[in-house]
């Protein structure tokens, strides 16, 4: 039993803090029309009351979730990469890198991968996302500097991201997942 107010506070908040990240990876894996409140319990090893303690419906619950997987830094670091003066096949090497370092490295990034990933289907314009724009700046970028294979930029963006979704997808849920290399990626856009 906590002895102090301060105690008391930084337990609940990590209780919270547990609800949400478990709550991220069912959510993630199962979608938010199969989750049952009941289920999500015993995947976190708590009782549905203390969900309920913590959020007021499964609904609060996701859009917390959804408002906390925001993908702000990866956007920044795009746009800032876009802009630097190397050749675009130089830039996607780095972005390939970074996203099977990343998907390899850390299950958490593939849940906010997975998680954003839906988010964005929702949208009646996927392609109108930062993600897709960006990505489609450097393609056109290397498609002038003879790199990357012709064709509608916004699309082979998609190709790109759907690709690292489908990977964060089996990280989530096979347990022989081969590690994706950089140089799969590359090759989806390479002339």
């Amino acid at each position: 039993m906590p002895k102090t107010k301060e105690q008391f506070q930084k337990m609940r908040e990590d209780m919270r803090e547990k609800i949400l990240k478990m709550s991220s990876l069912y959510f993630a894996r199962c979608g938010f029309g199969d989750t049952k409140i009941s289920d999500l319990a015993k995947h976190i090893g708590i009782g549905q009351g203390t969900i309920y303690l913590y959020f007021k419906s499964k609904e609060e619950l996701f859009d917390e979730i959804r408002n906390n997987a925001d993908n702000k830094d990866e956007i920044k670091k795009l746009k800032l990469l876009s802009k630097l003066p190397i050749p675009a096949k130089t830039k996607i090497d780095k972005i390939s890198n970074e996203m099977c370092r990343r998907l390899t490295e850390d299950e958490e990034y593939a849940v906010k991968i997975t998680l954003l990933t839906q988010i964005l289907l929702e949208r009646e314009d996927i392609y109108s996302d930062d993600l897709y724009k960006e990505m489609a700046k450097i393609i056109r970028q290397g498609q002038k500097e003879g790199d990357i294979v012709k064709g509608d930029a916004l699309y082979l963006a998609d190709l790109y991201w759907g690709n690292v979704y489908l990977y964060a997808l089996k990280r989530l849920f096979s347990t022989t997942l081969k590690s994706l290399k950089k140089e799969t990626l590359n090759r989806l856009l390479e002339a």
